[in-house]
């Protein structure tokens, strides 16, 4: 549920409030006129006077029902905003405003005052601190106005407004501000949780967000290295939809350019009948690195190659049906990875821009932006001391470069973006800085457009260097991805599971563990580092891995279960029955769980989703102190239950909630039985 806008119903609100003052004015203008019976009155007619009493009458009905319409929406608005604080509130926002507004009226004259909140490491000294206390003494001191840290803390302190989140304050050591939650307050955000069974998303600015990842080359096999673009671009879309934004997701594949030339000609030799009966090409692998043997060896192949590119621009019926004909095929191959991995996507290659490059050079040679440079047409960036991009060949022929900025164009002006996040490695990041530097002096992009590189490290294998087969070749995603099911398959043999699970039950297992774990491992490290990938790693069940994870989340989902608790029942229950707090280990459970709110803003800041996989393993280990703590069940010695702790019960369903929502995000699949 989103919060109304209440600038906009406080200006509707004063307009009412003015009109029923002008009411109220003639009103007791028509009475005073009827009191004392004045010259005015006096030279109307019996009529006159008739009407302006039934006009008195309509006036006082009109202020009636506005003061009920004013009343109405103010309930309203209080209860949606009721509402949606106790379900989707960000702690940390919540604090800071309240400390800033603090700092602000104590320290009127200083001009943007240090703000510094963060979460306490230890709850003796509460469960946040503001810490803004001895850099603000700091400055204080500097501009002449002596005071210590100590002192501004008391001062701040003083100032700060009540909160329903905030139970006490109190002042520790030097000048930290130790923040205590209300235990209330966690309890109302949680059972809301339960009594939904919905995880709702916090409140942000909707925005019409582009996420161009994966893009694969047609007619080569995706392989290792598109896995992290891929896996991370699904994650990134993913939480950005669940936030609330209108996600396009782009697969920008290599579907244009010279490599088609030689391809469309050694089609044409191999399947002279390709125009009338479909090539069989299975193996479209072999079939590039035979036309590209016939390019580099064969001096006549490689011209007609470079005349079939010419003909292809040119949108010649035959060339199109070939390179149409190549293109279905490499689809084929991308699809059954994507549907493996759950990835959601819209292919728009290069080729889709072809039309929008024409334009942007024509537009830009009218700008004159463009430059010659032995042969070829370059534009420089507005800082002017960056490497140019290549809008034009010496052949007259377009580049990557045109085919960014032209799609760059496209989805700022014609999908109407407001932002737009690129997934590729990080050895494109300047490429990217100087695309926009471009974009900003042709005009293209604006001050207002939000434009994010998502960069990455590649993958390493245990031999610390980038990961490839035995054979020193590149380890092709589909080969990684049934080795992924193999090694699943093997641990859960090795765990017996075959012999407790049914055959369904066994095969959603592997594929949750397999596709899972590869997933988890890319995303729990620093997108920024490179990783060594090791399925032995990865299946390994302690620590933060998915298959951790994925079995302390099955564990949690058991317990209702075993006690014959249905998600329904427990709705019900959370009507009438609060969440039990009072423990330590409950409450710090609490804590975790209703920061997830903050945790999904911090990531579309800085768009770290390693933050996310920490969150969860956070999660699960506190879940596993309150529940060694805290018994949810009890049995007697004959394994009969004889007790069920219901505000326990719905702790534990608050967080296998929140951690089905992560999981989610992170594209991981849990399952009932593992």
């Amino acid at each position: 549920m989103s919060i109304p806008n209440l600038e906009v119903f406080h200006k509707r609100a004063a307009a009412a409030e003015e009109e029923i003052a002008a009411l109220k004015k003639q009103i007791e203008w028509l009475r005073q006129s009827i009191i004392n019976n004045d010259s005015k009155l006096q030279t109307v007619s019996k009529d006159e006077y008739t009407k302006l009493e039934q006009e008195n009458i309509k006036l006082k009905h009109r202020i009636a029902i506005l003061k009920r319409t004013i009343e109405a929406d103010i309930a309203k608005t209080q209860n949606e905003v009721k509402t949606n604080s106790c379900n989707v509130i960000s702690i940390y926002d919540t604090l800071y405003n309240l400390f800033e507004k603090a700092i602000c009226t104590a320290y009127k004259d200083v001009s943007k005052p240090p703000v510094i909140v963060t979460i306490s490491s230890n709850p003796k000294f509460g469960d946040y601190q503001c810490n803004s206390a001895m850099p603000l003494s700091k400055l204080l001191n500097n501009n002449g106005v002596k005071t210590s840290p100590l002192d501004v803390a008391k001062s701040i302190m003083s100032n700060v407004e009540e909160s329903n989140l905030v139970s006490k304050l109190e002042i520790a050591g030097a000048g930290f501000i130790n923040v205590f939650l209300k235990r209330e307050f966690a309890q109302t955000i949680l059972s809301n949780l339960v009594k939904s069974g919905k995880v709702l998303p916090p409140e942000t600015k909707k925005q019409r967000v582009v996420v161009d990842f994966s893009s694969p080359n047609i007619a080569k096999e995706m392989h290792v290295g598109h896995l992290r673009s891929t896996i991370i671009g699904e994650s990134t879309a993913r939480l950005l939809e669940f936030l609330g934004h209108d996600v396009l997701r782009i697969n920008h594949v290599g579907d244009w350019g010279t490599q088609f030339g030689m391809l469309i000609a050694h089609l044409q030799d191999k399947f002279p009948d390709y125009l009338i009966v479909s090539p069989p090409i299975t193996d479209l692998q072999t079939f590039y690195k035979e036309s590209k043997k016939r390019f580099d060896e064969d001096q006549e192949f490689k011209t007609r190659a470079y005349k079939c590119v010419v003909q292809l621009q040119k949108f010649d019926p035959d060339m199109i049906k070939a390179w149409q004909l190549i293109c279905d095929v490499s689809r084929k191959e991308f699809e059954k990875i994507y549907v493996r991995l759950d990835i959601k996507l819209i292919e728009r290659g290069e080729s889709y821009y072809q039309k929008h490059m024409e334009t942007v050079v024509k537009e830009l040679e009218a700008k004159g932006l463009l430059e010659e440079d032995e042969g070829r047409k370059v534009m420089w960036s507005k800082h002017g001391n960056e490497i140019p991009l290549t809008i034009i060949k010496s052949d007259g022929g377009f580049t990557y470069d045109t085919s960014d900025i032209a799609a760059l164009k496209q989805r700022l002006e014609e999908e109407r973006a407001d932002w737009i996040i690129y997934v590729t490695d990080a050895g494109q990041s300047m490429h990217f800085q100087i695309l926009c530097h471009c974009a900003e002096r042709a005009g293209i992009l604006k001050s207002y457009h939000r434009v994010d590189h998502i960069g990455f490290g590649v993958v390493l294998g245990p031999d610390k260097k980038k990961f490839k087969t035995r054979s020193g070749d590149t380890v092709k995603l589909n080969d990684l991805l049934d080795e992924g099911l193999k090694r699943a398959l093997q641990k859960l043999k090795e765990k017996e599971r075959d012999k407790v699970l049914t055959e369904e039950e066994l095969k959603q297992a592997q594929e949750s563990i397999a596709y899972g774990c590869i997933k988890y491992a890319d995303l729990s490290h620093n997108r920024n580092h490179e990783y060594v990938f090791s399925f032995d790693k990865m299946l390994e069940d302690k620590g933060n891995t998915a298959v951790y994870l994925l079995y302390a989340l099955t564990r949690i989902r058991s317990i209702a279960r075993a006690a014959n608790i249905s998600q329904k029942q427990l709705q019900e229950h959370a009507q009438n029955t609060p969440i039990s707090l009072e423990h330590e280990k409950e409450w710090k459970l609490a804590k975790v769980l209703i920061r997830f709110p903050d945790v999904l803003i911090k990531i579309t800041k800085d768009l770290y989703l390693h933050q996310l996989c920490e969150y969860c393993y956070e999660i699960s280990c506190a879940f596993t102190e309150f529940y060694d703590s805290c018994y949810c069940v009890e049995k007697n010695e004959h394994g009969e239950i004889v007790n069920i702790n219901m505000g326990r019960m719905l702790l534990t369903e608050a967080t296998a909630l929140i951690m089905e929502k992560c999981f989610f995000i992170l594209g991981l699949k849990p399952v009932t039985r593992m």
